[in-house]
């Protein structure tokens, strides 16, 4: 054979090989994809990538699948998880090698603590291009380390029957109950083209499989619910129940079990219980209710991630003769690390299996510190409003009337000019204190706010805390947030989750410093499927960290870190309707725009600090003379405990 022949020869085999290697690639991905949503997966949050095509176009093709995209691996992996969060169904996710799998990293991690079920399906460079300089090739293997679990595939090949392949993708998906799941997927080139009949025997090795809905592998294990022989006696002694982080309808049972027995509910904001004792986190201050709770003798709670210190504080020094803690979750859930029981159970049908009789109450005398709570609402309100009022009069803040992003478009664009030039005197404010907007206010009157049929998502840092102790949200009514790591990136990103997976009107709030963070996800926003109204909160920083002992330079450079900008330009380059309210009025209104439809910025510009100064003083003021001055420590304190650029 002449060199020229061999060289012909040598080129038409690579060729062919290259063909049919396009198509295999394709055939392993559309068995990858099959097999995922044989375990309840519906939607798909897709990055752009050239390495992941294979995956991309099979899931583009298959028929049963949501397919969601966006540009930021970061943003997009808080889309799944608020996917996640409303749909209480694993979501899959598809990113290309290299860095695009490491902006995972802050989703999966919340993830692993808060339940959530992510499928990552990382595509990545083939062994032969790993640790040799080869572009956009990392060690993907393991990237998530202890924060998820992994399946670390072989290149495809058909010398490997589908069979296996669909076998330990069953495996992996049926042993992880919550948090997350890495499948690593490498594919060599070429990546496209190639002959759509090619290795059909292989794909079909799978028989009747293809036309079923139920996975190759099906793993069975023990759902009965654990059951508390002495719940009989227990339930006839005197209790509290303590509600954490719950579904809606998991929220509105545990409140009427509670009730039956005639056990105060202490509940967090994130419980959806209706909290039939609102401000918990005010009134658990004050010395008459330590006093009186203080004959408890068993406390029951159910979930966990608890938003405000002082519940977990009263109950590490209650000291209970019995605590169990209800949560389908496995692991550890209780920081305070009590002596009890945790019962790893789904909570609803354990309510069952512990039936509440009609009892009185035994602590009835909780219901007047709620009031007195109630009524001090109005004070501190009004406390913050005057702050507010006193800091447009020495020309610091100015609200800015606005009815849309065209109304302030002249300002300046995103970063806002100065309130008054240096010659001009302030005008006086011609607002009431009742009209200033302010994040204290904000709370109080937030159940009035929210979309009928909607659901509330709540920022972390000051928003959360606020709501939690100056609210009484509906009973039912869901509210979600991001409680595990209690970060402030992906906010935008994965309340744009929560309203995908529900297609309900969405009221999200978050501050300032937490919209900055995560600004491309307002792009995830401009074809919601249903109305989505972000308020933002800009107090100028992160000022959860004004309570800081340090001093005030320092303070505000290195902590706050005001950015001195708004949004107006923000929600024009995303298309998004635009209102920078300067009173309640105007607020009602903009939120009646709003919720026509489209997505809905709102920017609330308040007094820097006030928020931050009132919920410490409203605790402060709760406190009597002879209230611990450890147990007011312990409040104070972690409140301003926070970071990832703005507080937690």
């Amino acid at each position: 054979m002449s060199g020229i022949q061999l060289f012909y020869t040598g080129a038409h085999f690579a060729q062919e090989w290259d063909m049919s290697h396009n198509t295999f690639n394709r055939r392993w991905a559309e068995v990858i994809l099959e097999a995922v949503t044989r375990h309840q997966v519906r939607h798909i949050c897709i990055a752009p990538g050239s390495r992941s095509a294979p995956l991309t176009l099979a899931a583009a093709a298959h028929a049963r699948l949501v397919c969601h995209t966006h540009f930021d691996e970061r943003g997009l992996g808080h889309l799944a998880l608020g996917l996640a969060k409303s749909t209480a169904e694993p979501v899959a996710l598809i990113v290309t090698s290299g860095t695009a799998v490491a902006n995972l990293y802050p989703a999966i991690i919340e993830a692993r603590l808060t339940g959530e079920r992510l499928i990552v399906l990382s595509a990545d460079r083939p062994a032969e291009l790993i640790d040799c300089g080869a572009n956009q090739a990392i060690e993907q293997t393991g990237l998530f380390a202890s924060h998820a679990a992994t399946l670390n595939l072989p290149r495809p090949t058909a010398d490997i029957p589908a069979r296996w392949l669909v076998s330990a993708i069953d495996s992996v998906l049926s042993q992880q109950t919550s948090g997350a799941v890495q499948i690593n997927c490498p594919f060599a080139e070429p990546l496209y083209g190639g002959d759509p009949a090619a290795y059909q025997s292989w794909h079909a090795g799978l028989g009747k499989w293809w036309q079923e809905q139920r996975p190759w592998l099906e793993h069975s294990c023990a759902t009965q619910t654990p059951v508390n022989n002495d719940w009989p006696g227990w339930r006839q002694k005197r209790g509290v129940v303590i509600a954490g982080k719950m579904r809606a309808e998991e929220g509105v049972a545990v409140a009427a079990w509670a009730s039956r027995l005639g056990w105060p509910l202490l509940a967090d904001v994130q419980s959806q219980t209706g909290q039939p004792l609102p401000y918990a986190s005010r009134w658990l201050a004050d010395p008459r209710a330590v006093n009186w709770l203080s004959g408890v003798e068993i406390v029951v709670q159910f979930g966990s991630h608890l938003v405000g210190k002082a519940i977990l504080s009263w109950l590490s020094l209650c000291q209970p003769a019995a605590y169990w803690l209800v949560e389908a979750m496995p692991g550890r859930r209780d920081p305070a690390h009590l002596r009890g029981c945790r019962i790893q159970a789904e909570i609803q049908p354990w309510l069952a299996a512990h039936p509440a009789p009609e009892q009185p109450e035994w602590c009835p005398e909780l219901h007047s510190l709620v009031a007195d709570c109630s009524a001090s609402c109005q004070l501190f309100s009004s406390e913050a409003d005057q702050t507010q009022l006193a800091a447009e009069r020495e020309g610091l803040f100015q609200p800015v009337s606005g009815e849309s992003s065209q109304a302030v478009a002249a300002e300046g664009g995103l970063y806002r000019q100065p309130a008054f030039a240096e010659t001009e005197p302030a005008p006086e404010p011609q607002a009431s204190c009742h009209s200033v907007l302010s994040e204290v206010g904000l709370a109080q009157r937030l159940p009035a706010l929210l979309p009928k049929q909607g659901v509330l998502f709540l920022g972390n840092s000051l928003t959360i805390r606020l709501v939690d102790s100056y609210a009484q949200l509906p009973a039912g009514y869901p509210v979600f947030a991001n409680r595990g790591a209690s970060g402030i990136d992906g906010l935008i990103a994965t309340a744009a989750g929560v309203q995908r997976g529900g297609n309900r009107p969405l009221l999200a709030i978050i501050g300032d410093i937490s919209a900055l963070y995560d600004v491309n996800s307002l792009a995830l926003l401009q074809h919601s499927p249903g109305p989505v109204v972000v308020i933002v909160i800009n107090n100028h920083g992160g000022q959860i960290f004004s309570l800081l002992p340090t001093p005030e330079t320092e303070r505000e450079r290195y902590f706050a870190m005001p950015q001195q900008v708004d949004f107006s330009a923000a929600a024009r380059l995303f298309g998004l309707a635009y209102y920078r309210p300067d009173g309640w009025q105007s607020l009602n209104n903009a939120l009646t725009q709003g919720w026509q439809g489209g997505a809905t910025l709102i920017e609330l510009q308040v007094a820097d600090a006030a928020g931050a100064r009132s919920l410490a003083q409203s605790w402060r003021g709760e406190l009597s003379q002879n209230a611990s001055q450890t147990h007011h420590a312990n409040l104070i304190q972690p409140l301003a405990e926070g970071g990832n650029g703005g507080g937690k």
